[in-house]
């Protein structure tokens, strides 16, 4: 039903309806005017037929000349075609029929019993020829013809044509919109961060859609490769980086052990081995970020009971938040509800997600880790009634190393949620930050485990 729609409300099946409404319109204007042109010529042409066979019978010497010829003609001439009507003085008539007056105009009747009244239309001249009065009537019916023979081009010629042309045009429409859905599909994988989406060549003649193809697959391929080369040189940089600034934190870890130093330099030891030791774990998680996107823990993949995955890090992190005046809620079912994928990094979900509740929330806030199985989905959601983050800003915190600006004064390094989305884009999974009112509501869906997975 879609695809239908999706015909109908199509460009090319409009502008197709359009020009065969248009061919309609003229061909019906030039078909009018062609009508009248001919029933117009062939009445004048009736007419001048009528005024010649008038002057005919003027031209006779006399009266009886007039009424021998009328006889004769009478003779040959039948009623339903042409009528001959000569009425002498006295009262005589002559001819084959006559035009009897009625109320709303004339009849014809015939003087042959063969015939009777008259049915149809006429065309007639009457006039005073030889002392008696002279009227002659042809039928209209070459008229009717005409107008039958254009009402039958009408129906069996304009009509079918104009159908075969929106026939055509729904034809033409079908694979204009599957070329056009498979452009649509491209661009729409494109904008979610799918670059290795492709339109890829299309059957038959080149035109304009498949050069507009043609050029998407050409835009895709140079910014594949450019976020390739991008990420792999923000994987090698942060390898590079993370073996030279592991040492110096074991330098000054050794610095610290050192009994002669005072107390200005010991404190200056720690804060530089606690600054050293975020810049181990910025790079530690663009690493495992590079790694995620790479798409390596896949092969790792296996049913996972999530439920209890939960419960465990609802656990972990209680003693943590009882200590920081959090009240950490496990709303978590006892049964085993199972996805598929990686254990370590679901678990490094709900371990991102409840760190920075408890970081970014204040003292008293309430932190909820739930599990819902609906249907065959399955919802994980980690909420919290602290400040929360501006709607305008909830795509941004998904960036890396992006901050809030309340949040510059709060340990951190801008990754968490950005781990989070590639874990769960990873997983084929669905993040979105929620209003909770008050604070944020996390929730991700992830496809539900087959059941063969479950029962592994």
């Amino acid at each position: 039903m879609a695809n239908a729609r999706g015909i109908w409300t199509s460009t090319p099946l409009r502008q197709s309806l359009a020009m065969a409404a248009l061919f309609a319109l003229v061909s019906l204007a030039s078909l009018a005017a062609t009508y009248v042109i001919v029933r117009d010529n062939t009445e004048q042409s009736l007419r001048a037929t009528l005024e010649q066979e008038m002057a005919s019978f003027r031209a006779l010497p006399n009266t009886a000349a007039v009424v021998a010829f009328v006889r004769s003609q009478s003779e040959t001439a039948s009623p339903e075609d042409r009528i001959l009507s000569f009425v002498l003085p006295g009262g005589l008539l002559v001819g084959n029929g006559a035009l009897v007056s009625q109320g709303d105009g004339f009849a014809a009747v015939s003087l042959n019993g063969e015939f009777g009244d008259l049915e149809g239309d006429y065309f007639a001249l009457g006039g005073p020829v030889r002392g008696g009065q002279m009227t002659i009537a042809r039928s209209a019916e070459p008229l009717h013809d005409i107008q039958e023979a254009f009402l039958s081009v009408f129906l069996f010629s304009l009509i079918p044509t104009t159908l075969i042309v929106v026939g055509g045009g729904v034809l033409l429409a079908r694979r204009t919109v599957r070329r056009l859905n498979r452009i649509d599909t491209t661009l729409d994988r494109l904008t979610t961060g799918d670059y290795a989406a492709r339109v890829a060549p299309m059957q038959g003649r080149v035109d304009d859609l498949s050069r507009i193809g043609d050029r998407i697959d050409k835009m895709a391929a140079a910014q594949e490769q450019q976020i390739s080369a991008l990420k792999q040189v923000s994987a090698d940089i942060a390898h590079d980086l993370k073996t030279p600034i592991q040492r110096v934190s074991v330098l000054l870890n050794r610095l610290g052990d050192r009994a002669d130093l005072d107390d200005a330099s010991a404190e200056l030891v720690d804060r530089a081995s606690a600054e050293t030791d975020g810049i181990v774990k910025t790079f530690q998680s663009l690493l495992q970020i590079a790694q995620i996107e790479g798409g390596s823990p896949k092969r790792r993949f296996e049913p996972v009971d999530i439920a209890a995955l939960a419960r465990t890090f609802c656990e972990v992190y209680e003693p943590a938040a009882e200590e920081t005046g959090h009240a950490l809620i496990c709303d978590v079912p006892d049964k085993p509800i199972f996805v598929t994928g990686d254990k370590t990094l679901l678990g490094q979900v709900f371990a991102n997600l409840i760190e920075n509740a408890l970081r970014h929330t204040p003292e008293g806030a309430s932190i909820s880790v739930g599990v819902v199985s609906d249907d065959g989905t399955i919802r994980l959601a980690v909420s919290d009634t602290g400040p929360g983050i501006p709607e305008d800003e909830r795509e941004n915190v998904l960036r890396r190393l992006y901050r809030l600006e309340h949040s510059r004064t709060t340990p951190g390094n801008g990754l968490g949620l950005s781990l989070v989305a590639a874990i769960v884009d990873m997983h084929k999974g669905e993040l979105q930050l929620l209003e909770n009112d008050p604070g944020l509501k996390v929730v991700i869906t992830l496809q539900k485990a087959e059941v063969a997975d479950a029962r592994a």
